[in-house]
Parts: structure tokens; C-alpha cells; sequence
């Protein structure tokens, strides 16, 4: 129902009193001396609370200087104890180093980052439920995160990998759940290693940040395993090359990543000697009679034996033996063959350790040369002395054979300001950037200009 005007006049007169009694907040009488300790401090409190107010009103955002006492000053420790607080892109600081993207890793290894991850992801979930870790669970929660087998080996593989990442234990008289497995077996369970600092409520808790540092640290294992194959693999050439892991930015072109051999696992716990054979001994009898005596044998050997795997070392990949001097270069010196080698050596190590903003360079350069030529058509179709550089890198980019972003675009065609500015000028004006070219200028001589920039670059 629509209010009647007596409502209105009732809410008028309500809403005037409320205001009455807050302008008489100001005029309040000071606190009398033998005014007890709690009603001082009651006054006290509705003063602060009242000046609190005001100044969020004015948008001050100021904070009172003293904090009234009770309830109302809980939250000024918390306040406090959060500015010291350590700041995100500190603490976090390390999540934002990525690895240099030349140094590409071997499919299988790939797949096995993606097996590491996938793992920590669900023992990260039954972790903080505080859920027993079975390789059971994993295995099914991988396998269908992935589509691809998962097998104790692989977790002997990340186990190598990265060591300190989790404890495994072999453990039994853990609920199944009608997986087919007897309580009294034992099981191979996982337990993801953390800090002290890591907690949550007095508990160890797996946080989506430090899953994100672990897959990162993994990664890294990995690379550095590549690394130390591709050390061994510079080491054996001829001649010889020694070039830092910390400034490797890319694989020696002749090394074949994919060549790499597979990562021995890590040694898994294994449950106690009696149980494996009494184990191995009920799979013999309840067998016995269903197979050939050859066979019978053979799983009668194999009860009495202990399955022990252990960790071997990985098998350093070799590099391609020195080839043997055709009969082309029969009659050169050896000395002139030492000289070139030497030469092709030091290309290749300036190739393996140029910086990624380089490389981009190089890139550029590489594709000025064409984009001249294009360059100089724009301007000539367009039959203008300037063109705003919005315009110019849209025609550009209709025009070159590969697609290219107009922010792209532009680097180039600044770049070719850089190069040549007796040719390309750009001019910033408060409404807009143009671009102006001399099309008079013969385009013969640009593109020796840029050619040649291009090989003075990539010889650094």
C-alpha cells in the first residue's frame, strides 16, 4: 500500500529528532570528575566513534590518533600487523622467472611435467582434506586428468627429479574403499614435503601458490638435467666448448633434444621382505594347479627372490665423433682446419648465449629488407608526402606475407627510422604520429643499408 501523508509527516518528524539528537553530540557536557571509570570510558568511546564518522564523511580517510579501548579498537592490532607484512611481488618473486624459451625439452619429459603436475594437483586436494595419500588414488585422479598410463616408475621419475618434493612410505591397515585391495596390504602412500611457514590453523597446508612454485622448481629440475647432457655433449666435440648454464639461452643446433635418454626412477619403499614373499607364496597356491609345471616353477623362483630396483645413473647422450677429413680437403692445412673450427665455435657459443631481446632483433632485421619494398609501395599508392602511422602499419599489414599485429607493425617501421632517417622520419605531433619516406631514394641502396645491418648484428 502507498503511504498517506500522516506516514510522510510521522517520518519528517522521526528523521528531524535523529538530527536534533546527533547536532547535540558536539554540545555534550565534559565528563564529570567523580563520574565512574566505566561511564568515562563509555563517553570516551562514543566521542571517538562520532569523530570516526565524520571524518569518513569529509573523505579524509585520516585515522583517529588514539584508538578508543573495547570492542571498537579490536581491529587497530590487526591493522598494524598487517602493514609489515612482507609484500606479494617479494614474496612472490620468483614465480614471475620464467626459463629462457630457446631451451625446449624432450617430449617425454614434457609429459612427465604434466604427470608432476597433475599429481599435485589431487595429493594437493586430499592433503589439505587431511586424507590419507594412497598411489591408488593418484593414479586413477592422473590417469583420467590425462589420458595416459601412470605407473609407480613414474613416480620414481619425479621422485629423482625432484627429491625433496615428497616422502613415501609403504604403510597398510588404510581404508580401501573397494578398490580391490585388502586393508591388511600394504600400500605405497605420498606425502607432500613443506615448511614450517607453510601452515594454515597450526596444519601443513598445500596452497595453490606453492603448487605453482613446485611446478616451477620441477621444471627447472628438468631443464638442468637437459643442461647437464648438452655440457657433456659440448665437451666432446672438436674442439671442445665450454659455454655457462647460467648464460645458455638455447641447445647447440646439432644437439638432438629428443636423444636425450629417459630419467632413471628413484628407488621406491618396498613393503618388508616376509610380506612380499608370503605375498608371492598365496598367488602360488591359489595358481597351483591351474598352471603347467614349467610355469609353476618359475613363480616358485620367483616367490624366493627379492625384487630390490635400484637407481641408476642416467646415461650421459653422446656427441657425434669427430668426422674424418674428406678427400675434398686433402692438401689443407691442418692448422687453417683449426682456425675455422675455432671461428665456427665461437659463432655457435655467441648463437647459444644471445639474449632473448636480441634474438627479437635480429628477427626484425631480418624482415626489413622485404618490408622496404612494401614500404615504398604503400606510399606510392597512397599518393601522400605523410601518413599518420595508424594508416601506415594497417597497409602495411594487409600487405606482408605474414600476419602481424599493428603494435608489431609499428617496431618495424620505427626501426627502419633508426636505421635509415635520411629515408624513414616520424614526426610526434599532440594530435597524432606520422610517417614520412623519401620516395625519391633508390631502393637498391635501402636494401643493401638494411642487408647488411642485418649481418653486422648477427655477428656480435
Amino acid at each position: 500500500p502507498r503511504p498517506t501523508q500522516e506516514d510522510l509527516a510521522g517520518l519528517r518528524c522521526r528523521l528531524q529528532k535523529v538530527k536534533e539528537q546527533v547536532a547535540q553530540v558536539d554540545q555534550l557536557p565534559p565528563v564529570p570528575a567523580g563520574a565512574s571509570t566505566d561511564l568515562r570510558s563509555r563517553l570516551e568511546r562514543v566521542r571517538q566513534l562520532e569523530l570516526r564518522i565524520r571524518e569518513r564523511k569529509a573523505g579524509s580517510g585520516a585515522t583517529p590518533g588514539a584508538w578508543p579501548s573495547g570492542d571498537a579498537g579490536a581491529a587497530a592490532p590487526a591493522v598494524e600487523a598487517g602493514s609489515k607484512k612482507t609484500p606479494a611481488y617479494q614474496r612472490f618473486h620468483t614465480l614471475a622467472q620464467d626459463l629462457p624459451p630457446g631451451l625446449t625439452l624432450p617430449y617425454k619429459f614434457k609429459v612427465l611435467a604434466e604427470m608432476f603436475r597433475s599429481m599435485d594437483t589431487i595429493a594437493g586436494m586430499l592433503f589439505n582434506r587431511a586424507e590419507t595419500i594412497t598411489f591408488a588414488k593418484v593414479k586413477q585422479g592422473v590417469q583420467d586428468m590425462m589420458r595416459k598410463q601412470f605407473e609407480e616408475r613414474h613416480v620414481g621419475q619425479i621422485k629423482a627429479v625432484y627429491p625433496t618434493s615428497y616422502r613415501l612410505r609403504q604403510e597398510k591397515n588404510i581404508p580401501t574403499f573397494g578398490n580391490g585391495m585388502k586393508k591388511s596390504d600394504y600400500q605405497l602412500t605420498l606425502e607432500p614435503v613443506l615448511g614450517e611457514e607453510e601452515k594454515v590453523d597450526g596444519r601443513p597446508h598445500l596452497s595453490a601458490s606453492r603448487l605453482l612454485a613446485r611446478r616451477k622448481e620441477f621444471n627447472r629440475n628438468l631443464v638442468n638435467i637437459v643442461k647437464q647432457h648438452h655440457k657433456a655433449f659440448l665437451a666432446a666435440l672438436s674442439p671442445p666448448m665450454v659455454v655457462p648454464e647460467e648464460k645458455l639461452t638455447r641447445w647447440h643446433p646439432r644437439f638432438n633434444v629428443d636423444e636425450v635418454p629417459d630419467i632413471s626412477p628413484a628407488e621406491l619403499p618396498q613393503p618388508p621382505q616376509e610380506d612380499r614373499l608370503s605375498t608371492a607364496q598365496e598367488v602360488l597356491s591359489a595358481a597351483r594347479g591351474m598352471l603347467s609345471p614349467k610355469m609353476e616353477k618359475a613363480l616358485a623362483n620367483l616367490a624366493l627372490r627379492t625384487a630390490e630396483a635400484g637407481a641408476g645413473e642416467p646415461v650421459v647422450s653422446k656427441a657425434p665423433s669427430p668426422a674424418s677429413t674428406s678427400s675434398a680437403l686433402k692438401g689443407v692445412s691442418q692448422a687453417l682446419l683449426e682456425r675455422i673450427r675455432a671461428k665456427e665455435a665461437q659463432k655457435l657459443q655467441a648463437l647459444m648465449t644471445r639474449d632473448p631481446r636480441q634474438e627479437e632483433r635480429l628477427a626484425m632485421l631480418g624482415r626489413l629488407p622485404a618490408m622496404a619494398r612494401i614500404l615504398r609501395n604503400v606510399f606510392v599508392a597512397e599518393k601522400k608526402p605523410a601518413l599518420t602511422m595508424e594508416v601506415a602499419c594497417a597497409r602495411m599489414a594487409d600487405s606482408y606475407d605474414a600476419q602481424m599485429p599493428p603494435g608489431e607493425m609499428e617496431k618495424h617501421l620505427r626501426l627502419f627510422a633508426e636505421l635509415l632517417p635520411d629515408w624513414v622520419r616520424i614526426h610526434t605531433l599532440s594530435t597524432d604520429t606520422y610517417i614520412k619516406l623519401d620516395k625519391g631514394k633508390d631502393l637498391s641502396l635501402v636494401t643493401e643499408t638494411l642487408t647488411k645491418a642485418a649481418k653486422e648484428a648477427e655477428a656480435l
